[in-house]
């Protein structure tokens, strides 16, 4: 028989959710009955559960931090786990974030433990804040958990924050650019054409001039064909990109390009640091750790590295080593790494790799983008400079021979 998930009220007005087996709708609604409680919504369990996935894909990751931080709250002040995530439901303003604490409130009172509740949604509650929570149930520590998952996630956030605010500037530049000369080769220049016609028949028309006409009369007969190349190109690549080789290809190059690889590569390596040191600290078994930790590097190159050295701990040897040997983490990291490793305090370590990293990286990013910001300015100033020069040319040549 299948499953049904329904949505119900009590006598009381207050709203329940579960999942029953049943025939039909209608012995669902019976059952209900006999509980005193009052159908609103009743669904096959399968196609609740696409509505839900389709939902949940919208909770971003500051208002899971306020959540975290919230229920810790409250356990810490002695309100237990349902009452707390019942206060949680229903002083939220957002729906997704309201769905989601339901069915999580209503696994937790049907016997579930709060990280298998979780688990249920894997689009809202990463592997991290699971294996985090799971550790702090089994370790009587949730409370604390729940805060550093808290903090860890707005750290995150204000990382992400400033690394998209440093680049959106110089993003900016390159489109106005590109739209400002675009526009006038398309619309400006051909005004000047029957003064460039007259000086072509003399042979007096200017290189620069023929460049930037032949650019224009480019654009003029092909620019719509150009668009859908470029479009087409563009579908091509990211279909390529969802591939296996297309992925790791991308994160070859990413690591490889000239004044931003450094910078990503720190920017992944202080991630694992911080997510790994965070995760041994909470009492998750190494080997999880790093099975987790490598998938959030968002870089495969450093996953295949960081699975190499997981390898080696299974088999009872050093952290430090096998990242020494892949030659994609710095010396002092992986120095700091060992010197953790001897003195058993790997995890206080990898958080302060992760501290120090993120802040020399920042100002490497800074830097990058203070730099990159000048160039942009040149590249944009230069070719409309070009552009001017080449339609101002013929202009003064047409007036000298007129005077």
């Amino acid at each position: 028989m299948p499953d049904f998930q329904y949505i119900a009220k009590e006598l009381s007005g207050r709203e329940v959710t579960g999942l029953l087996t049943a025939g039909s709708e209608q012995e669902v609604v019976n059952s209900l009955a006999g509980k005193s409680l009052f159908p609103t919504r009743i669904a096959l369990a399968e196609t609740a559960e696409k509505q839900q996935k389709a939902v949940v894909k919208r909770v971003r990751s500051k208002h899971l931090a306020i959540v975290y931080s919230q229920l810790a709250d409250l356990l810490h002040s002695g309100v237990p786990l349902l009452r707390s995530l019942e206060i949680l439901e229903m002083q939220s303003s957002r729906p997704t974030v309201v769905a989601v604490l339901q069915d999580v409130r209503q696994q937790v009172a049907d016997g579930s433990r709060l990280a298998d509740s979780l688990r249920r949604h894997p689009k809202v509650f990463n592997e991290l804040a699971v294996s985090m929570v799971r550790a702090g149930e089994e370790g009587g520590f949730l409370e604390d958990s729940l805060k550093r998952i808290a903090i860890f996630t707005e750290h995150q956030e204000d990382l992400k924050g400033r690394v998209v605010g440093a680049m959106a500037y110089p993003v900016f530049l390159f489109v106005a650019c590109v739209l400002i000369v675009s526009g006038i080769l398309v619309f400006l220049v051909p005004q000047f054409e029957p003064i460039f016609e007259r000086l072509d028949e003399r042979g007096e028309l200017p290189v620069a001039t023929v460049m930037l006409l032949s650019m224009s009369n480019f654009l003029k007969s092909y620019g719509v064909w150009l668009l859908i190349a470029l479009a087409a190109g563009g579908v091509w690549l990211a279909n390529y990109l969802k591939t296996d080789r297309g992925r790791y290809m991308l994160d070859v190059w990413r690591l490889k390009v000239k004044g931003l690889g450094p910078i990503i590569r720190s920017l992944a390596i202080s991630r694992f640091c911080r997510i790994l040191g965070t995760l041994l600290k909470n009492g998750v078994p190494i080997l999880q750790s790093l099975r987790i930790a490598k998938d959030a590097t968002g870089n495969r190159v450093l996953s295949e590295a960081i699975t190499v050295a997981a390898e080696n701990i299974s088999a009872g040897k050093s952290l430090a080593r096998p990242l020494a040997a892949s030659g994609h983490f710095p010396r002092e990291v992986v120095e700091m790494i060992s010197v953790g490793e001897e003195a058993n305090n790997l995890e206080q370590v990898l958080l302060n790799i992760a501290d120090n990293m993120e802040q020399r990286t920042y100002r490497e990013l800074e830097l990058f983008v203070r730099l990159l910001e000048p160039v942009m300015l040149l590249l944009m100033g230069g070719v409309i400079m070009f552009v001017m020069i080449a339609l101002l040319m013929p202009v003064f040549k047409s007036a000298g021979a007129l005077g």
